[in-house]
């Protein structure tokens, strides 16, 4: 099991495998939370700046959560306690259906918890990138992980 004292800053995790975006998804997902034309329909989104039908940021940053979590997973057990959420999310470029999305995140930061010794908060940058190498949305997000020795003195 990894813990908060095991996390070493500057460590990069990719995803070990990729994920295809497909039409019929970027549109289920738009249908049911992001129903804006140029994800609904492909006459609507040549009329846009993105020229054609593309995913929904939102729907990106769910394919990369998915990729995330199957990175966890494949790993080392983390002793993971969830997310207090995320400090900046950019969609730098459209994810379009055929698109073959991959992530890497980064350690950036640790530290623990003054108010909880038993936990340590991280930050990460995730990077995701589609089959050409190209950068399409990153995000610098925050996670909870235990410690392991929670008596052991919270450094300033």
């Amino acid at each position: 099991m990894k813990y908060f004292e095991d996390l070493e800053i500057g460590t990069i995790t990719r995803s070990p495998r990729s994920y295809e975006v497909t039409r019929e998804e970027v549109i289920e997902f738009a249908g049911k939370y992001d129903p804006q034309p140029f994800h609904l329909d492909d006459e609507a989104a040549k009329q846009t700046f993105f020229g054609r039908l593309s995913a929904s940021g939102w729907h990106t940053a769910a394919m990369t959560m998915r990729l995330m979590v199957e990175t966890f997973q494949a790993g080392e057990p983390q002793a993971g306690l969830g997310s207090p959420g995320i400090d900046e999310l950019k969609w730098i470029k459209p994810v379009y259906p055929g698109d073959t999305l991959r992530t890497e995140s980064e350690l950036i930061s640790k530290r623990r918890m003054k108010s909880r010794p038993d936990m340590g908060l991280t930050k990460s940058e995730t990077r995701v990138f589609n089959q050409d190498d190209e950068l399409v949305m990153s995000m610098i997000g925050n996670g909870l992980i235990r410690v392991r020795d929670p008596d052991a003195p919270v450094e300033d």
